[in-house]
């Protein structure tokens, strides 16, 4: 068998939570196009398109999502009338108030944290505007701009409400990542092989981020006690604190000490599945190693009986290079040239059932050609799926519907496949995004049943349409290859590790912090490297960098552990982290500077300082 089959394969497994994730989100989708038929608002496909890419596993995120996307499609369509106004009179005038508008949203998201939202703000208002041409002059921008509104604000409310009755707390997934931490620390304890540390190393490089974000909006929202949010803020941090130091034991450990450490592991494992007191471990023999003291020191303070408020990190909405980097620029120009060539193709030649093409190219732009031309197969492939089991139903399934329910039975089944690889790994969710989008486009045409098939070949026209600009756009002008994004991802994670290196024992907070996001930055470079082999060859590295990309991944990370367990500061250590950081984000090869002096002080055979050399080996010409 192949390694991507394999692969795919594996992607395709149940986990935990995901049939609960993808009945949610079917039926979350049904409830909209329910509600577009019922009250007649346009384009239920894309409503339902905002639930299947902005639904997430909690209730927090997805409330505060849905107000969020409420309050700003609010303010800019009030905004997108006051310009239009003046303009719609014009098309020439209102074509470069879509493109304005497309590209203040999606540069908008490029550099904050609204991330896909922008894209999404734009495919709506862009949308929106193009539909004014059907409607009657003196109504023309009110009746537009209430259709943009409606298609966002409708989904949204139903999202808000169907996660205040149906969602998930983030207390039980954040209770969920502390057993699933706890239990993978055990099980790399009894058995030490290739599968328990892969399966450990795949929850460090989640890091903590999502998870702090988690137990904040739990605590705003007050789904729990306050006792327990604290509990559990403070679990996520002692919980990778175990997972690093576990990962970090040495072989030299006897085994009647791993089965006694895995033996607490799996009583505090129990305790969280049953939601009962955390029970404090017997205070363990003396030891030298920094990694078992470590992990003993994790667990014994996850049974604090009164834990208090972590400090949390506080990362700025805005990303420090948006006016600085001109990527940002470019990608928001890039969507939004691809977008209006197709709405000027199927305008230019009457061909409005194509429409799809530019929904599709606001879907479809990403920042690296190699991730663009991954997102683009996926989705040429989920296309295909989804227009197949669309013109199934409407070949088998509509000629008998004879109610709104009888269509909400039809969307949420069809959705269930789509929804469950939608809710899977980075490596294919995209293609149960696009396996949703052209189900929803080929089925719900108008506001009742229709057996026309015409309009379901032009909508598939549209999005093949969409992903042929795209990739024709993103990979001739302003390309940028997977390398920026390797360079950048390695950057961040040595830099961090540069200041894990510089601080002194006692903030345990700020370490785990520290670490947790060096392991997270060193798993987006790896996650871009692999796009290389999706690249055109004049774009693709040379093997030579490949190999050099790898082995600074291999060798960094270990640091993050033996960093966090380490005594204290290590300046010396931190500068040269420092250097290596700066001299991949420059893109310019050390210099080689002879064999280093040995440092008496230092302890023979450092792990630390040999994983760094090697690292400045492989970036040394």
């Amino acid at each position: 068998m192949s390694p991507r089959l394999h692969q795919l394969i594996a992607d395709v497994q149940p986990f935990e939570g995901r049939f609960g994730m993808t009945w949610r989100i079917s039926l979350l989708c049904a409830l909209v196009a329910a509600v577009a038929m019922i009250y007649k608002i346009p384009e239920p496909a894309i409503g339902c398109y905002l639930i299947i890419y902005l639904m997430k596993p909690d209730a927090s995120t997805n409330i505060v999502l849905a107000i969020g996307a409420t309050i700003l499609v609010t303010v800019f369509v009030a905004l997108v009338f006051v310009l239009t106004r003046w303009t719609i009179e014009v098309p020439f005038l209102r074509l470069a108030v879509m493109a304005l508008a497309s590209f203040a949203f999606v540069y908008l998201g490029s550099v904050s944290k609204l991330g896909d939202l922008g894209s999404d703000m734009a495919l709506v208002i862009t949308f929106a505007l193009t539909l004014v041409s059907a409607a009657p002059l003196g109504e023309v921008v009110t009746r537009g701009l209430l259709y943009a509104w409606q298609m966002v604000t409708m989904p949204m409310a139903l999202m808000l409400c169907f996660n205040m009755v149906l969602g998930w707390k983030p207390s039980r997934l954040l209770r969920k990542t502390w057993r699933e931490r706890v239990e993978a620390s055990e099980q790399h304890l009894l058995r030490h092989d290739a599968a328990s540390r892969a399966r450990l190393q795949e929850l460090l490089s989640e890091g903590n981020a999502e998870h702090d974000q988690r137990a904040l909006l739990t605590r705003i929202l007050h789904y729990v006690p306050k006792r327990t949010t604290n509990q559990l803020a403070q679990a996520i941090e002692q919980s990778y604190a175990l997972m690093l130091a576990v990962s970090a034991l040495p072989p030299t450990i006897a085994a009647d000490e791993r089965e006694r450490l895995a033996a607490q592991c799996r009583k505090v494992a129990e305790a969280i599945a049953a939601k009962a007191v955390i029970p404090a471990p017997d205070v363990p023999t003396a030891t030298d190693d920094a990694a078992f003291a470590a992990a003993w020191t994790a667990l014994r303070e996850m049974a604090d009986p009164d834990p208090a408020w972590p400090a949390m990190p506080q990362e700025p909405f805005f990303a420090a290079d948006a006016l600085s980097n001109p990527d940002h620029q470019r990608f928001a120009l890039k969507t939004t040239l691809a977008a209006m060539i197709a709405y000027i193709v199927y305008a230019g030649i009457d061909w409005q059932g194509i429409h799809t093409a530019m929904i599709t190219c606001f879907v479809a732009s990403l920042g690296t050609t190699g991730e663009t031309v991954h997102k683009l197969t996926l989705r040429i492939i989920g296309c295909l799926i989804g227009a197949a089991l669309g013109i199934g139903a409407i070949l088998f399934v509509i000629p008998n519907l004879t109610s709104v329910g009888g269509l909400m039975i039809l969307v949420f089944v069809g959705l269930l496949p789509a929804a469950w690889v939608a809710s899977g790994s980075e490596r294919i969710s995209y293609g149960g995004v696009q396996i949703g989008l052209a189900f929803l486009l080929t089925v719900l045409q108008g506001f009742e049943p229709s057996l026309d098939m015409g309009t379901a070949r032009d909508r598939i026209v549209g999005i093949l349409l969409g992903n042929l600009l795209v990739y024709l756009i993103f990979t001739r002008i302003w390309p940028v290859g997977v390398v920026v994004g390797v360079r950048a991802g390695l950057s961040s994670a040595l830099a961090g590790l540069a200041r894990l290196a510089n601080m002194p024992q006692g903030d345990n907070r700020a370490r785990v912090n520290e670490a947790a996001a060096a392991v997270a930055d060193l798993r987006h470079a790896a996650d871009q490297l692999a796009w290389a082999r999706y690249e055109p060859a004049a774009l693709r590295p040379e093997p030579a960098a490949m190999r050099r990309f790898e082995a600074v991944l291999a060798e960094a990370e270990p640091l993050a552990a033996s960093l966090f367990l380490a005594d204290g500061a290590d300046p010396a250590q931190a500068a040269q982290l420092k250097r290596l950081s700066q001299a991949i984000a420059d893109a310019k090869p050390l210099a080689a500077e002879g064999t280093p002096t040995p440092d008496p002080s230092a302890p023979p055979h450092d792990p630390t300082s040999e994983h760094i050399a090697r690292i400045e080996n492989a970036l040394v010409t």
